[in-house]
C-alpha cells in the first residue's frame, strides 16, 4: 500500500465477481456468532434426528447417559421392559438437572437431589415429600419430557421437536443420496458390530468447519499422507463424496485399511464384491460421519458445544468375535486417528481466522468443494 492510500475494505474485498471455477463460502461470522449459534441450536440440532448413544452402551434398565442436544441435556435409559427411553433431564418441580453425571447407572428409578421427587424408568412420578396429602394434584401430568427416539445403525437417535420430521427422509435420505441406494449399506450389519474403540476429540473450531473438511478431500494431499497411500485415488483432491455410490478404491500393494496399509481383520461378511477394497464415506447431517470398509465401520458423533468448541465422539466397530477374540485392531484404529487430528488440527487452524476482517464475506470452494455450497444451502435454508 502506497504512502495516502486507504486501506482495503470489507466490501471491497467481495466486490469482485467469481470466476465460474469458484464458489462463495458462508460468511466468517457464521463460526464465531453467539447468535447464529442459538439460531442453530433451535433450529437444527433440536428440530431434527441427533445421533446420541450408542445402544450396546445402555446394558441394562437404570443405565443411563446424559447428552447435551442444542440448548437441551437429555437423559437417556432404559425401561423395566429393555426399550430405549429419552426425556428432558429436568425434574418437573423446581427445575433442577435431574442427573449432573455423563453416565451411570440407578437401580430402581431416577431421584432428583434437591426435593426428592422420584422419577421411573418410564419417566411416570412415582414419589415426592407429601405428594399423598395433595389430592388434587394427578402425578401423570408431572412425568418427565419425553424425547422421541429412533434406533438404527445400533445407535439411539434422539428428535426434540414436538413433530419429529420424517427419519427415512431426513437420515436415511442422506445415506441414499451418498450411496445411490439405502440397501447399500446393509451388508455392513452395522447394528450387529461391536466397539472395539472409542476416541474423544475436544475440538477447538465451529461444528461446520469439520462437516466441511469431512466433506472434500481437496486437502487429502496435503495432510493425510497415511490415507493418501492407502487410498491412492485421494491424492487427487476428489473425495469419495464427490460422486454418489463412489467407494474409493484401496491401492495396488495395500492390503487392508491400516496405518501402514498392512493386512486387515476379517472381513464383514455381508460386504460383496463392488465394495471390497473400497472406502464409502457418509455424512448424515448436522452431526454423523459413517466411514465404511471392508473389515469395520468407523461412526463419528458430533456434539457442539459453543460456537468454537466441538465434542466429536468416534467409534470404531468390527465383528463381535474380532473383538472377542482380543485381536490386535491397534493398526486398523491408528489410521483414522491419525486422519482425525490432522482434520482437526486444520478445523483449529481455520477457526482462528473466522473473525478476520479478511475473511469477513468469506472464503472460496474451488470445484472439487462445490458440493459444500449444498451444505451450506442447507444450514442458511434452517437458520433464515
Amino acid at each position: 500500500m502506497t504512502t495516502g492510500e486507504l486501506p482495503t475494505t470489507d466490501s471491497q474485498l467481495s466486490e469482485s465477481p467469481l470466476p465460474e471455477s469458484l464458489r462463495e463460502t458462508l460468511a466468517g461470522h457464521y463460526y464465531t456468532d453467539p447468535g447464529i449459534f442459538r439460531l442453530e441450536q433451535a433450529t437444527i440440532f433440536e428440530a431434527g434426528w441427533f445421533c446420541a448413544v450408542l445402544s450396546a452402551d445402555l446394558t441394562g434398565p437404570g443405565k443411563f447417559e446424559t447428552v447435551q442436544i442444542g440448548r437441551e441435556s437429555v437423559l437417556v435409559t432404559r425401561n423395566r421392559k429393555g426399550a430405549i427411553k429419552a426425556y428432558l433431564n429436568v425434574c418437573r418441580h423446581r427445575g433442577a438437572r435431574l442427573c449432573t453425571e455423563e453416565k451411570g447407572e440407578v437401580r430402581r428409578s431416577f431421584q432428583c437431589p434437591y426435593h426428592a421427587w422420584t422419577y421411573s424408568f418410564d419417566g411416570e412420578l412415582i414419589a415426592a415429600p407429601n405428594l399423598n396429602a395433595m389430592d388434587d394434584v394427578d402425578r401423570s401430568q408431572y412425568g418427565l419430557n419425553e424425547v422421541h427416539v429412533r434406533e438404527w445403525l445400533g445407535y439411539v437417535w434422539l428428535c426434540l421437536a414436538d413433530e419429529p420430521p420424517s427419519f427415512e427422509d431426513t437420515v436415511i435420505g442422506d445415506v441414499t443420496e451418498r450411496l445411490g441406494t439405502p440397501d447399500a449399506i446393509v451388508g455392513y450389519q452395522v447394528a450387529d458390530l461391536k466397539l472395539g474403540r472409542r476416541i474423544e476429540y475436544d475440538v477447538k473450531a465451529n461444528w461446520k468447519q469439520i462437516v466441511e473438511n469431512f466433506m472434500e478431500c481437496y486437502h487429502c494431499a496435503t495432510i493425510h499422507p497415511e490415507l493418501t497411500e492407502v487410498l491412492p485415488e485421494f491424492a487427487d483432491g476428489l473425495a469419495a463424496q464427490y460422486f454418489v455410490g463412489h467407494g474409493a478404491e484401496f491401492g495396488e500393494d495395500v492390503e487392508g485399511f491400516t496405518v501402514d496399509g498392512s493386512a486387515g481383520l476379517t472381513k464383514l461378511p455381508g460386504v460383496n464384491e463392488e465394495q471390497d477394497r473400497r472406502y464409502y464415506a457418509i455424512t448424515v447431517r448436522p452431526q454423523v460421519f459413517i466411514n465404511l470398509v471392508p473389515d469395520h465401520v468407523v461412526f463419528h458423533r458430533m456434539f457442539p458445544l459453543a460456537p468454537d468448541r466441538t465434542l466429536v465422539r468416534c467409534d470404531w466397530l468390527y465383528l463381535p468375535e474380532v473383538v472377542d477374540s482380543g485381536a490386535d485392531i491397534d493398526r486398523s484404529v491408528e489410521l483414522f486417528h491419525r486422519v482425525n487430528q490432522q482434520d482437526f488440527d486444520a478445523c483449529e487452524r481455520c477457526q482462528l481466522a473466522m473473525d478476520s476482517r479478511s475473511y469477513a464475506s468469506g472464503g472460496v470452494l474451488v470445484p472439487s468443494e462445490h458440493h459444500i455450497a449444498e451444505f451450506h444451502d442447507w444450514v442458511r435454508e434452517r437458520t433464515g
